[in-house]
């Protein structure tokens, strides 16, 4: 039961320390206390746990022209994010996480100037149908994560020239975040700007709970523990995927996600595995990596281990993901073992 609620604003652009001042605000997080802290980054292009950024963005031109790629522990899809973007988080006890209300009090900040919208697919927010907000999700422990941007005044012609295919496996990476799909609040609603949202998230959030909330300050947190994550989310290692020489390759697109397996077989043995998703279940995509390192090569090796991983599975929406996964490589199998 939620009996405390605070909020916090950070001031500072760097996309890293930001991430790590919510991951600090989740592992110190009182069982009875729910945070809303509201962001915003220097220009900067957020990818989900499970992505490779390589296929997501232009990198290289994107780094060259100042800015930033950040791996967030959520899942979901790349993001691009400036100053023009407020970044919000709830931070909450697992038991007291409720998408229903966390994206009403989304849909009463945006209320408040005027702005009808509504919830589709995976928990976006769209109004004047385009999207103006994207969220993702996560959870470790006792603390529970729900996070997104919302476009104020963002510079769209960047987001397209930035966010396109890159040229990799997912030639049509997760919805594309372009000028043609998204649509500023501030387009709407001249009236909306980043610190005028920030205020009627914050009585929104108020209202949500029940109580107003406490104002955190960012001085009397743990630098030293904010220090240590902000490298941590800062570590080339962190943000892009260990290279790999794939010898097998399929790629397709689910309803739950876009997803891309690449295998290094060697003797028969498949000695390495890589899964690339934008899915939202980011952990589930781990241990299917490690059901397949070290099968053979064969289809009813596979799919004997995906059989056992889906048997310690409990919830239904995971069984179908890992099913669709087996099912996609298998059948890729089958049909190069056609054409050989």
């Amino acid at each position: 039961m939620i009996r405390r609620t605070a909020c916090l604003i950070a001031r500072g652009g760097d996309p890293y320390r930001n991430l790590a001042i919510e991951k600090h605000l989740m592992d110190t997080l009182p069982e009875d206390t729910a945070i809303l802290y509201l962001w915003q980054n220097d220009r900067c292009i957020s990818i989900g746990r499970r992505q490779n950024p390589l296929y997501e963005c232009r990198v290289d031109p994107f780094l060259s022209s100042g800015g930033h790629i950040a791996r967030r522990l959520s899942g979901g899809g790349a993001v691009y994010q400036d100053r023009g973007a407020l970044n919000f988080s709830f931070v909450l006890p697992k038991t007291a996480f409720d998408i229903t209300r966390q994206l009403s009090i989304l849909g009463m900040a945006v209320g408040a100037f005027g702005i009808q919208s509504h919830a589709m697919g995976r928990g976006d927010l769209f109004a004047a149908g385009r999207r103006f907000s994207v969220n993702a999700y996560f959870k470790a422990g006792s603390a529970a994560l729900h996070h997104g941007t919302l476009y104020v005044d963002t510079a769209l012609d960047q987001m397209s020239q930035f966010l396109s295919a890159g040229g990799g496996d997912l030639a049509a990476p997760n919805p594309p975040d372009t000028a043609a799909h998204t649509v500023n609040l501030r387009a709407l609603n001249p009236a909306v700007s980043a610190d005028e949202l920030e205020q009627a998230l914050y009585w929104a959030f108020a209202r949500a709970y029940g109580a107003q909330p406490a104002w955190l300050d960012e001085r009397i947190l743990d630098g030293q523990s904010i220090a240590a994550l902000t490298v941590r989310f800062s570590d080339p290692k962190w943000i892009y995927p260990e290279a790999m020489a794939s010898t097998f390759s399929v790629s397709e697109r689910f309803p739950w996600g876009q997803v891309t397996v690449k295998l290094k077989v060697d003797g028969g043995v498949i000695r390495a595995a890589r899964v690339f998703t934008d899915a939202m279940e980011a952990p589930l995509f781990g241990l299917i990596e490690q059901s397949l390192t070290g099968s053979p090569y064969l289809i009813s090796a596979i799919s004997g281990r995906m059989d056992q991983r889906l048997e310690m599975l409990t919830d239904p929406r995971l069984i179908q993901l890992a099913g669709d996964v087996t099912n996609l490589i298998c059948g890729r199998i089958r049909s190069l073992d056609r054409q050989g």
